[in-house]
């Protein structure tokens, strides 16, 4: 509900931020500049962060660095390991699934996107309409979290899923398909075994399996063509090891991520993902942002300037050039990896 979200971001940021700086034992003055996500997101709560952000900056006569909270995902890695550019980065969350090849701090190439539902939100929605809420040992949980533990105790292999996007030879993301396949065998199950309102279909854990699978499968295909495509055109440097970062929300998954990392072994690339608590939406990936930014010297705007007026709020946006045409018309078929299951 982006108004109430608007609201209790105005309620808490200033706390936020103070109890911040007295936990580091910092102060507004010790502060090189101020970094805050201006794109993509909900419009309300953007403009609550933006509007903070710059009034920050114009108080303590800051730079200001308007963040693109995707790019943050991509580059966070970096906190933690020693990641060279160029390398190849998955984001799979609740809001977005893309493929990127990151080749700086703010030259990002688009390789492919989700065309409908983000796997995450597909995971909570297939999770609601399965009731899993209703279960002692899945009620506090996400959705997508729920799915995945019950998805151990089930046959993957149980229900069958189509191949999404099978025709189209580019990295774009479809799970609208998988999710209305999902909800046809609910359907069939309830009707079939007269499940009350307040009870679960049978053969809830596989059908769980089967539809993570699917994700995953097709998560894992359009990463290979990515490799692929990224090796016909020479985008990687072909005598240093190449590197696939997954980060968002669902990189949390162990069971994709298991399957993308069969991939990676396959396609002689090596895995890498932030810890958790790093992967899912965090201010420390935009300060991180900030401070590459800062270094490099790109996208600091001085408070001063006319462009630091000009910053707005982006609620859509892509990451970086938009290659997805060109990657279709590479016409890339490839003979899939086997997962091991």
């Amino acid at each position: 509900m982006p108004p109430v979200a608007k609201e209790l971001h105005e309620q808490h940021i200033e706390r936020v931020v103070n109890e911040a700086l007295m936990s580091s034992k910092l102060k507004f003055k010790e502060l090189n500049a101020i970094a805050a996500t201006v794109k993509p997101g909900l419009p309300m709560s953007l403009l609550v962060g933006m509007g903070y952000g710059k009034k920050l900056a114009r108080e303590h006569n800051k730079p200001f660095i308007p963040i693109h909270h995707m790019e943050a995902h991509a580059l966070t890695i970096r906190m933690i390991e020693k990641v060279k550019f160029p390398f190849l980065v998955l984001l799979i969350s609740g809001g977005h699934c893309l493929l990127n090849l990151v080749q700086d701090v703010d030259k990002f190439l688009l390789l492919g996107q989700s065309l409908d539902d983000a796997p995450g939100e597909a995971l909570d929605k297939f999770a609601r309409r399965m009731k899993l809420h209703i279960l002692q040992e899945y009620s506090s949980m996400s959705g997508g979290r729920a799915v995945e533990v019950a998805a151990t105790k089930g046959d993957p292999n149980a229900f069958e899923f189509p191949m999404s996007l099978a025709h189209y030879r580019d990295c774009n993301f479809s799970v609208a398909g998988l999710k209305n396949t999902a909800r046809k065998y609910i359907l069939k199950l309830e009707k079939t075994h007269e499940v009350e309102p307040d009870q679960i279909v049978p053969k809830m854990e596989d059908l769980c399996a089967s539809f993570q699978l699917s994700i995953a499968r097709h998560i894992c295909h359009r990463v290979q063509r990515a490799m692929e495509y990224v090796s016909l055109r020479e985008l990687l440097p072909p005598d240093e090891e190449k590197t696939l970062v997954v980060s968002g929300g669902v990189a949390c998954n162990k069971f994709i991520r298991g399957c993308v990392e069969q991939v990676c072994l396959e396609m002689g690339y090596r895995l890498l993902a932030p810890p958790p608590h790093l992967c899912t939406d965090n201010g420390a990936m935009i300060a991180w942002n900030g401070m590459e930014r800062w270094k490099a010297g790109k996208g600091v705007i001085d408070p001063s300037s006319p462009e630091f007026d000009e910053v707005d709020i982006q609620g859509r946006c892509i990451l970086g050039e938009d290659m997805r045409e060109d990657v279709a018309e590479a016409n890339i078929k490839c003979k899939w990896v086997k997962l091991k299951i």
